[in-house]
C-alpha cells in the first residue's frame, strides 16, 4: 500500500512556500519537498514515501508545458482535458508496475474549488477506465454540530456529495467528521439523502488521541466496507500493535514534561508538526506526558532569556531560515550550555549552537553564518561547495536522507546505539570545518560525520547533561512506535531535569 496526494495549489511545491501559511515542509527519504500530510503518512503508516507521492498542479503543468516545448504533442492544441487530465492519472497509474497492492490518492482542498476541477475529473475518468470494484471514493465531510439546537447538521454533507455528484463522481462511503456520536436516524437519512448505504454512513469522531483514530474508524467498520467493496480476500483485522500503543498512551503518568520550542515560526504550531509529534512519541517512550510551547525567538535577548525559559525542562531550537530572531536562538543556547538545560538543536538550531560557542566561548565576536553576513571575518558557518552557484530556490538543498558515521563512546552514539545512521536533510550551509580543531579543543566535540567526514553532521558539548545538535531532521523519520532517538535522550534527560 502507498499514499499519495494531489494538492491543487500551483507552486510547483510546498518548499518555497511560507510557514505560516502552509506550515512545514516535509522531506522524503528521496528528497521531495511535500506537504506536511506526508509526514502523518509515514507516521501512521510506518511507509517511507517518494516524490511519487507528492504531487501539486504546478507540477503538473510544467511537466505538460515542457512537452509542449519539447514539441511531444506535434503541435496539437494543449487543452485541460485530454492533456492535463492525462497527467494527473499517470501519476495515480505509475504504481501499476510496482509491488504496490493498494494507492490511497487525497485530493487536497474542497470539492468545487475551482483549481482542483481538472484532478476531479482525471478521478472521474480514473473510475471509468478501470473495473468498479478496484476503485473506491471515499468522501470526507463534516457534521457541524450546533451547541445552540445540541445538534449535528446533514445539510453541508448533503450539499458537498451533490457537488461531487455533479462532476461525475458517486461516493462510495463517506467519513463524517463530528464532534458528536451521530445517532441511527441521522445516519439513516445521510444515507438516504446522499445515496449510499447506511452501513457506508462512518463517523469520524474527535478523539482524545491523533493515534487513537485508526481504532476508532475500525470500530465504525471503514476497513471492512473497504475492503469488501474492493473485494480483497482477507479482510480480517490485525491492530494488536495499534492496540499496544494506545493502551501504552493510556497508561502514561501524571508526570509533565515542558518543553520549549524556541523558533521564528510561532504563528502556526503546523509549522513544527513533525518536532511537536516526535517529542510526544519520546515521550510516549519514556512513560510521561510532553508539554510544548511555541516560544518567539525574536522576543528573547540576553536580559529577559531566564525569565522566559526557566520553567522549562528541555530546550528545542528548532530549523528555518533567514536572519530574523537569530539573536534569540542565540541567547536561548547560551542559557540551555551554561545553565545544564538538556537541549536540541535541529538544523539552524545546530549552526547557532556553532555560532553560540565561537563567539562566547572562543571569543569570536564577530562569529555568523555567512547566510546572515557574507562578511564576516569568521564563518564558522560557511556555504556548502556545490551550493555557491545554485540561484534558484525550489528543490536545490541538500535534500533527502544521506548516512551519518558517528564517534565511537560519543553521546550521539549512546543515544542511536549504532556507530552508523541515516537521516533526513534539508539546508545549503554547514559547519566550517576549517574552526573543527579549535572548537573541540574547548569542549564542543564533532560527533557524527558523513563516511568521508567532510560534512559535520552532529555537535555535542562533553561536559552537559544533554546538550546535542544535528544538521538533519531527526523529526521526519519519527514514529509513535519508534521514536526519533534524539527525541527519546532529550526527554530522558529532560524528565530527570524536571526532579
Amino acid at each position: 500500500m502507498v499514499n499519495q496526494k494531489f494538492d491543487p495549489y500551483i507552486n510547483v511545491d510546498p518548499g518555497t512556500m511560507s510557514p505560516y501559511e502552509h506550515g512545514e515542509v516535509f522531506v522524503t527519504n528521496d528528497g521531495a519537498e511535500t506537504d506536511l500530510d506526508l509526514g502523518h503518512y509515514e507516521r501512521f503508516t510506518d511507509v517511507n514515501l517518494t516524490k511519487a507521492s507528492s504531487i501539486t498542479m504546478g507540477k503538473i503543468y510544467q511537466e505538460v508545458i515542457e512537452k509542449e516545448r519539447r514539441g511531444d504533442y506535434l503541435g496539437r492544441t494543449v487543452q485541460v482535458i485530454p492533456h492535463i487530465t492525462n497527467a494527473i492519472k499517470e501519476k495515480i497509474y505509475s504504481f501499476k508496475n510496482r509491488d504496490v497492492d493498494i494507492v490511497i490518492t487525497e485530493i487536497g482542498g474542497t470539492v468545487g474549488d475551482i483549481e482542483g476541477l481538472s484532478i476531479i475529473e482525471a478521478i472521474r475518468q480514473v473510475g471509468l477506465e478501470n473495473p468498479s470494484e478496484d476503485v473506491i471514493y471515499i468522501h470526507v465531510t463534516l457534521l457541524p454540530y450546533i451547541s445552540g439546537s445540541k445538534e449535528l447538521k446533514s445539510k453541508p454533507t448533503q450539499h458537498s456529495v451533490k457537488e461531487l455528484q455533479s462532476f461525475g463522481i458517486k461516493p462510495d462511503i463517506l467519513v463524517c467528521r463530528t464532534e458528536k456520536d451521530i445517532s441511527n436516524n441521522l445516519r439513516e437519512k445521510i444515507a438516504l439523502f446522499c445515496n449510499v448505504r447506511k452501513e457506508s454512513v462512518i463517523a469520524n469522531k474527535t478523539a482524545n488521541c491523533l493515534y487513537e483514530v485508526p481504532l476508532l474508524l475500525e470500530k465504525e467498520g471503514l476497513a471492512y466496507e473497504v475492503c469488501k467493496h474492493l473485494q480483497l480476500e482477507k479482510i480480517e483485522s490485525n491492530n494488536i500493535e495499534w492496540e499496544k500503543l494506545n493502551e501504552k498512551i493510556k497508561n502514561i503518568s501524571d508526570k509533565v514534561v515542558k518543553i520549549a520550542i524556541v523558533g521564528k515560526y510561532v504563528k502556526l504550531e503546523d509549522s513544527y508538526l513533525s518536532v511537536i509529534e516526535s517529542l510526544k512519541h519520546a515521550g510516549i517512550e519514556n512513560g510521561v506526558t510532553v508539554k510544548t510551547d511555541l516560544v518567539d525567538a525574536e522576543k528573547i535577548t540576553a536580559e529577559n532569556v531566564k525569565e522566559k525559559l526557566s520553567a522549562y525542562d528541555g530546550i528545542v531550537v528548532p530549523g528555518g531560515f533567514g536572519n530574523r530572531g537569530i539573536e534569540g536562538k542565540i541567547q536561548t543556547i547560551k542559557y540551555a550550555r551554561e545553565n545544564n538545560i538538556p537541549f536540541l538543536g535541529i538544523c539552524l538550531g545546530m549552526q547557532m549552537a556553532v555560532v553560540e560557542f565561537a563567539r562566547d566561548v572562543l571569543g569570536l565576536k564577530d562569529a555568523n553564518s555567512e547566510e546572515f553576513d557574507e562578511l564576516t571575518k569568521n564563518p564558522v558557518i560557511h556555504i556548502m561547495h556545490d551550493q555557491k552557484e545554485v540561484t534558484n530556490k525550489g528543490g536545490t538543498m541538500r535534500l533527502g536522507a544521506y548516512p551519518c558515521n558517528m564517534k565511537k563512546g560519543s553521546l550521539a552514539e549512546k543515544v542511536y546505539k549504532t556507530h552508523k545512521i541515516s537521516e533526513r536533510h534539508r539546508h545549503r550551509f554547514e559547519y566550517n570545518n576549517d574552526y573543527k580543531e579549535v572548537m573541540e579543543k574547548n569542549g564542543l566535540i564533532v560527533s557524527g560525520t558523513s563516511p568521508d567526514e567532510k560534512l559535520v553532521e552532529i555537535v555535542e558539548l562533553k561536559e552537559h547533561p544533554y546538550f546535542i545538535a544535528c544538521q538533519f531532521h531527526p523529526e521526519f523519520k519519527s514514529r509513535p512506535d519508534k521514536p526519533a532517538p534524539l527525541f527519546v535522550g532529550l526527554i530522558k534527560k529532560a524528565k530527570e531535569h524536571s526532579k
